[in-house]
């Protein structure tokens, strides 16, 4: 049987007063199964998050970074559980590379999901901890039907990683990736999810699990010790945010790259953009060239904010923002010198109830399978977060001991002005992230597309210098005019596995909800 997508395909939004919406099906009923046996939106996004590490190993693990935005009810919260370098990161460590590993046991950071799952559950959560993970550790233990795109994935990932400690043992079953609808087991992951369970994550920042991890990496010369896991705390945060076309645009403060967004988006509010349009030559134009100047601000500054030597605020001020806005030549394209983007690998998630709560979550390893290090006879791949930090002396991102990488994973969260909850937002996928968000926000709030229509429709991309990616959808006519005002049009993006992002999108009707999921993932928005 052949799961190749052969033919052009429309999805409805789906309605409903509790919703879920993942990139993998799986994941989605499984959140969806933790609302119908009386569990809250918080629940839900935990029980999907928990079954996305089985099911979409491609984009995340239980050794993933992770944050969150949840609204209560009452107002919003944000989580940053990303973990800190090893102790014995210091810059001298990684005299003599030319920039930072990607792969292997010289990326690997400590591991902040778990702390995410058990802290959101302990103060949100309405269901035994260890109801969340059931789902998860039945397609562990017994298989499940690996979905189309992330089968390419998976292949993609076996190519170059399959040498990496403890890779091809857990994912490369009979020597080869599996392929569409061939069912895959992880026994071993089933067992670390239930210590996980019963220990509500002791066993992983404190136990036998930490032990493991400790003794795997000095094995192979590397720095992790139990001691970096067991020093790990996730930071509840305020959201930072900036006012668009009467809504506020909610993004988690550094370490990340939510600012990159809120900088663009701010930027656009002080533009002609709705006169002209966004989806005009005219409109892209002012789009590309905003988000050219919110990505070069976020490569030059951003880090961990004690190292940071300008503020979120100061970033976001209204007079730096009209200052930036002003900087946009209308007629050519410009070249800020922002950094490269770097590709993807992630999985984003968002849930809501029948009581009000929203959230909006993401969870990564990085550039897919993360670091491509699976600790033995646990399941536990690591991820590869070191690989954000920058080797420039004297940048606020530059690696060091227990300091946390600039990060590309951001979750997105939409208010109105009167603060009630409008959406919960994301678009994974590494160079696509920052981007993604801004035109899911313009789509949403200038555009008022539905959340499918959002989702469905062709994306654009800052590639670095003055290429920009385009989809196809794209009218001819618009990447004609990009071009004639000097962009480097292409259609490939910056990295092919992970294309244009994946999005998924919960908005909040008067009464109920409205969700879209992508369809360039294998993904599923579901409700009742």
């Amino acid at each position: 049987m052949r799961f190749e997508s052969t033919y052009p395909s429309q999805r409805s939004p789906v309605l409903a007063d509790n919703m879920v919406a993942t990139s993998q099906p799986l994941a989605a009923q499984a959140g969806l199964d933790a609302l119908a046996r009386g569990g809250n939106a918080v629940d839900a996004a935990l029980a999907a998050a928990i079954t996305l590490t089985v099911v979409e190993p491609t984009g995340n693990g239980v050794g993933s970074d992770a944050f969150a935005i949840v609204h209560d009810g009452d107002g919003l919260t944000g989580l940053n559980a990303s973990g800190r370098s090893p102790a014995a990161w210091t810059p001298q460590r990684f005299a003599g590379y030319e920039r930072m590993p990607l792969r292997g046991w010289e990326s690997v950071t400590t591991p902040g999901a778990v702390s995410a799952w058990t802290s959101l559950s302990e103060r949100f959560g309405a269901l035994p901890f260890a109801a969340l993970f059931e789902r998860a550790v039945t397609y562990a233990e017994g298989g499940f039907a690996v979905s189309p795109i992330i089968a390419a994935l998976w292949a993609k990932g076996a190519r170059e990683l399959r040498d990496q400690p403890g890779f091809a043992e857990a994912f490369l079953p009979e020597g080869r990736p599996p392929g569409a609808g061939e069912r895959f087991r992880n026994p071993a992951l089933a067992r670390t999810l239930r210590r996980i369970a019963e220990t509500r994550g002791e066993a992983f920042y404190r136990g036998e699990l930490a032990e493991r991890m400790e003794q795997a990496a000095r094995d192979h010369g590397a720095a992790l010790r139990a001691d970096d896991l067991a020093a790990h705390r996730p930071q509840w945060q305020d959201t930072i945010a900036v006012p668009y076309n009467g809504i506020r645009a909610h993004e988690l403060p550094p370490n990340g790259q939510g600012i990159a967004a809120l900088i663009a988006l701010g930027i656009l509010e002080r533009t002609e953009l709705r006169e002209v349009g966004p989806e005009t030559t005219a409109g892209l134009h002012l789009q590309i060239e905003a988000m050219k100047l919110g990505l070069a601000d976020a490569h030059a500054h951003v880090g961990e904010p004690e190292t940071m030597t300008v503020t979120a605020d100061d970033l976001l001020d209204p007079a730096y923002l009209d200052a930036r806005a002003a900087a946009i030549d209308r007629r050519r394209a410009g070249d800020p010198g922002h950094g490269q983007p770097r590709p993807g690998g992630t999985v984003y998630l968002t849930t809501a109830d029948d009581s009000g709560r929203m959230v909006s979550f993401i969870q990564s390893n990085y550039l897919g399978f993360g670091s491509g290090v699976v600790v033995p006879e646990t399941g536990i791949s690591l991820q590869g977060r070191g690989g954000g930090f920058s080797l420039t002396p004297g940048h606020a991102n530059q690696v060091g001991p227990g300091k946390r990488p600039f990060h590309t994973i951001i979750p997105g969260f939409l208010t109105a002005a009167d603060h009630r909850p409008l959406a919960g937002y994301g678009v994974m996928g590494g160079p696509m992230q920052a981007q993604g968000h801004v035109q899911m926000v313009i789509r949403l709030a200038d555009l008022a597309q539905e959340p499918q229509a959002a989702c469905d429709a062709p994306r654009w991309q800052v590639l670095g210098g003055r290429s920009v990616a385009v989809e196809p959808a794209v009218p001819e006519s618009v990447r004609a005019g990009l071009a004639g005002l000097g962009h480097e049009i292409t259609a490939d993006a910056q990295d092919a596995a992970f294309g244009f992002g994946g999005a998924q999108i919960i908005y909040r009707l008067g009464d109920g909800y409205a969700a879209g999921s992508d369809p360039r993932k294998d993904g599923q928005a579901a409700g009742f």
